[in-house]
């Protein structure tokens, strides 16, 4: 299958290339619009998986501020984890370029590339430098998102809430008494994977965390 973007050399562009997999249903049996094609046509289906490819890299250079209210069923605090999106990679970046693609079954599977400049190379660093900790989590979302929303909000919500259970983990394991509340900055490491599983998208996926603030429950 040819390429599907074409990338053009930049002296802006850094030596770093980014890649990673998605894979595309064509035959979703969560298909939720009526004009949407079924099965998924080739055009469709390429185009989903670079916006795919985008929201990924752009959480893996980019990432997210988080702020999260532990909460604590005992004391009727309820659990609030909200995430805060610190760029973002547009479908059509003249960067992101697709490498591979291979129908299997009834599935799509795309290898892309992404060519960070040297300003998101840099971004890219600090994700690895200093006390910020590489933590893996499972988070699960709806197969569709609700009426008139993207077909990819489902996956976005997994992703979400697999960096809130990533966090709660983190937490977890570093903090002797139970927080109240806690900020901080949020990165993918790498492209997640998904399943489905009772009637719902799972995504495992590995994070980078740098804990900013934590506040305990006795300075309320």
């Amino acid at each position: 299958m040819p390429t599907l973007l074409l990338f053009t050399a930049s002296p802006l562009i850094s030596q770093t290339v980014l890649r990673g997999e998605v894979r595309v249903d064509l035959e979703p049996v969560y298909v939720q619009y009526i004009d949407e094609p079924y099965p998924l046509d080739t055009k469709t289906a390429q185009k989903r998986a670079l916006e795919e490819g985008a929201l990924y890299f752009s959480s893996m250079i980019y990432g997210w501020t988080y702020d999260y209210e532990i909460g604590e069923k005992a004391r009727a605090i309820p659990e609030q984890f909200e995430l805060v999106s610190r760029g973002t990679i547009v479908f059509g970046d003249t960067r992101l370029s697709a490498t591979d693609a291979r129908l299997e079954d009834s599935y799509l599977y795309v290898w892309m590339d992404y060519r960070p400049d040297a300003i998101q190379e840099r971004r890219l660093e600090q994700w690895k430098s200093g006390t910020i900790k590489k933590v893996q989590a499972v988070g699960n979302g709806p197969l569709a998102g609700p009426g008139g929303s993207s077909w990819l909000e489902g996956k976005r919500q997994a992703l979400e809430d697999a960096a809130r259970s990533a966090v709660r983990s983190l937490l977890r394991s570093t903090e002797r008494n139970r927080p109240k509340h806690s900020t901080g900055f949020v990165a993918l490491a790498a492209f997640p994977r998904y399943w489905v599983d009772a009637g719902r998208w799972q995504c495992g996926a590995t994070f980078y965390i740098e804990v900013s603030e934590i506040t305990a429950f006795s300075s309320y």
